[in-house]
């Protein structure tokens, strides 16, 4: 047999670190790449007010971990989609996510229970909505919010399948569910009796729905609401509307067509641009269908929107029981997609001040 030569691997050198660290950078770290562009500490004020006792009368006992260390760990779980213990567990093997918390090896690492506490607390005291309002100031600060038209849509956000009996979903559904299994507490827990099934295009969904507001020019998410999935797209409608985007048009699919809200709009001086539909005994005329293309055009820009959730983000699935939990961790993805398209933004501008 022939006397083979392999390259060497187990040599350990002092620039380990920092060669392993360019070697993904050139990769391409989407952390490394958010990192550069958004400044945390922003972030500070608002979670040591909230997150932190401030009661506290002295430095005795366990202290707590960073908030913002905290902050961007719930911010890697969604962003990779993982469980607590998944988070912790990648905390500690990948340098990537180290180096995106700022944590050196020999720092230690919050365990699985202090993550899923510091989310449970930030989504019980509606913390997702103050940190998605401070950063989409900042945002407009920024300028990136162009206001030249508006898109709304929603997307399902499916959540596990409850295996409920046909006596106990109807109770649910008439909005009985806390009377349910109260004999067996654990069980209990782990039902959620907010989820809704619904059916779109003879597929059938079982979970949430993301309501979004999206700025036609950047793709950036303005305002949100979150239901259960069988409430109709139009009816949050109203909710996702602010002072702002009076005199600019909205863009929004045949779901949202309708005399009511064709009013409201137009009470609002917002100019609608909905795509209309066929009815029975009743074709489009050619000139709807042109003005239905026209439309799409910006219409579906709000895909690339769900799109990148859905690719980049590991998908529009959680892992979470209830309508509280299921808004905060649908307002923390919407937040992180607009920290990634931020990002992406400003990356292709100085590529495109490079160029010229």
């Amino acid at each position: 047999m022939a006397n083979f030569k392999f390259k060497q691997t187990g040599r350990i050198s002092f620039f380990d670190k920092d060669e392993s660290s360019d070697k993904l950078s050139k990769l391409g770290n989407p952390l490394e790449k958010l990192h550069k562009v958004i400044d945390f500490e922003m972030f500070r004020p608002i979670l040591e007010t909230t997150m932190l006792n401030q009661e506290r009368k002295s430095n005795a006992g366990s202290k707590p971990y960073d908030v913002v260390i905290m902050f961007k760990i719930i911010l890697l779980k969604r962003f990779y989609n993982l469980s607590d213990e998944q988070a912790e567990y990648q905390i500690n093997d990948r340098l990537s996510f180290k180096e995106f918390l700022g944590l050196s090896s020999g720092d230690r690492v919050p365990d699985s229970r202090t993550i899923w506490l510091f989310q449970e607390n930030l989504i019980k005291k509606n913390l997702e909505e103050k940190l998605f309002a401070h950063f989409r100031h900042y945002l407009y600060d920024l300028g990136l919010y162009v206001n030249e038209g508006k898109i709304v849509d929603a997307s399902f956000v499916e959540v596990s399948r409850q295996r409920n009996k046909k006596e106990e979903n109807a109770k649910i559904k008439a909005g009985e569910g806390e009377e349910l299994w109260n004999e067996k507490p654990r069980k209990k827990s782990q039902k959620d009796i907010d989820a809704r099934w619904t059916e779109k295009n003879k597929q059938k969904y079982y979970g949430y729905k993301d309501h979004a507001k999206i700025d036609a020019k950047s793709k950036l998410i303005d305002t949100y609401e979150v239901t259960s999935a069988e409430v109709h797209d139009s009816q949050p409608i109203k909710k996702l509307l602010r002072e702002n985007d009076k005199g600019q048009e909205l863009y929004a699919d045949g779901a949202y067509i309708g005399e009511p809200i064709d009013a409201m709009l137009r009470g609002k001086e917002i100019v609608p641009q909905i795509i209309e539909r066929a009815v029975k005994g009743k074709p489009l005329t050619e000139e709807q269908k042109k003005n239905n293309h026209i439309k799409s055009k910006v219409r579906c820009l709000c895909e690339h929107v769900f799109g990148f959730i859905t690719n980049s983000m590991n998908d529009f699935y959680i892992n979470s029981i209830g309508l509280m939990r299921a808004k905060g961790t649908i307002g923390l993805i919407n937040l992180l997609y607009n920290m990634c398209h931020c990002e992406q933004i400003v990356r292709l501008e100085l590529l495109t001040i490079k160029k010229n």
